[in-house]
């Protein structure tokens, strides 16, 4: 990994993730019924839940409504939620001004250009290889793995990794 990035993971205590194109592939199911479907990649959820056990705050800034993302977040104990909400720039100053955190101690992965003027901001700019092309110019680190296909877990490695905290999250598995 290159040093710069390291330093930026480094100082990393909240990740702030988009969900469409993030935490899903990006596409929207829907049944005939109304009813709406997303996939979550499990592999996310476990590096979500490791962030948390090494004290990382965790937050969703998504432009759409879903009780779908709801539930997601609640069953995964993400700190902070914010739903339909399309200036995402917005809900980024009131998070980081409520609770006092400066962006370069923030991460954020997003994939679309509503997802622009939050990644020009934070310390570690994130994106996911099958992200909209003008993102990539404006970030800091793009991701191996596709959105909704452990790309937020690949983000959570890396940010374990370069903290010296991923082998003691690894530990319980091997004792």
């Amino acid at each position: 990994m290159d040093s710069l990035l390291l330093q930026r993971a480094q100082r990393i205590t909240m990740l702030i993730m988009d969900v469409d194109g993030v935490l899903t592939d990006g596409r929207l199911y829907f049944a005939e019924e109304g009813y709406e479907l997303k996939a979550f990649n499990s592999l996310d959820g476990h590096g979500i839940k490791m962030l948390h056990k090494v004290g990382i705050k965790t937050a969703i800034i998504t432009g759409r409504r879903s009780a779908l993302v709801a539930k997601r977040a609640k069953d995964l104990g993400i700190h902070f939620l914010f739903q339909g909400r399309e200036d995402k720039l917005d809900a980024l100053e009131e998070l980081r001004q409520e609770h006092q955190i400066d962006m370069e101690n923030i991460a954020y992965i997003g994939d679309d250009w509503p997802d622009l003027p939050v990644l020009r901001r934070v310390g570690l700019a994130v994106t996911v290889p099958n992200a909209a092309p003008a993102l990539q110019p404006h970030t800091h680190y793009c991701c191996q793995r596709n959105g909704g296909e452990g790309a937020v877990r690949e983000l959570c490695e890396l940010i374990l990794t370069a903290q010296q905290k991923l082998s003691a999250c690894l530990q319980p598995y091997l004792d």
